[in-house]
């Protein structure tokens, strides 16, 4: 009885030991397996713009030097509050903006299309001030982002779309009003696809901000 009791110690103790080698395996086997921590992206370097072509006249026309305006902090909605990638699949539920899960924004999208509207502004020739430190006259730029989004119009197909509406005040006046809608192709069906996109589509609707600006009378 006592040999029969000591087999059944020692057999208990072999599973015991066993069970812990395994549990120490799968755990090994998650850290190893473990997803790596979300890739970072911002829109790039500024680009600069292209320079005339040799063949265009010098008496081309060329749009005013802008004059010194204030920026407040773009505005986007509760949703695009952070430092979340969305993307939409239109041809199965376009209502619902999906997150990516291993992918993220070094800021949230306003604030990186703020620092590069600031940076355009400055290459177009004009003054950013901060609100603080604007005198009462100088105009206000206003603007609200309500879509920066890649959206799939197919499992292969994808364009980085971004909406913007700016408006510009003196004092409290609205001075003018206009949106912008962008939209650039995605060179891949992923996350790094997708901010190709953005930054591309965000560019574009700047450079035309920038140039309605232009267009205002504001001094």
């Amino acid at each position: 009885m006592a040999t029969m009791k000591t087999h059944h110690a020692l057999g208990r103790r072999v599973l015991i030991g066993a069970g812990i080698a395994a549990l120490s395996l799968l755990s090994a086997c998650s850290v190893v397996s473990r997803p790596d921590a979300a890739m970072l992206y911002d829109l790039g370097p500024l680009r600069t713009q292209a320079a005339a072509p040799p063949q265009a006249s010098p008496t081309s026309q060329r749009l005013p030097a802008l004059p010194a305006l204030s920026i407040a902090d773009i505005q986007v909605p509760a949703w695009l509050d952070s430092s979340l990638i969305f993307y939409r699949l239109s041809y199965a539920n376009e209502q619902q903006p999906r997150p990516y899960a291993q992918a993220r924004w070094s800021m949230p999208p306003g604030q990186l299309l703020q620092q590069h509207l600031k940076s355009r502004i400055a290459q177009a020739g004009g003054a950013v001030l901060s609100p603080a430190a604007a005198a009462p006259n100088v105009p206000v730029l206003r603007i609200e982002a309500d879509d920066f989004t890649q959206i799939f119009s197919s499992p292969a197909q994808s364009v980085g779309q971004v909406s913007l509406r700016a408006s510009v005040f003196r004092e409290r006046t609205l001075v003018a009003q206009r949106s912008f809608v962008r939209q650039a192709p995605a060179p891949s069906a992923d996350a790094a696809g997708g901010v190709r996109a953005l930054a591309d589509a965000g560019d574009a609707a700047l450079g035309a901000m920038i140039a309605w600006l232009a267009s205002l009378d504001l001094k």
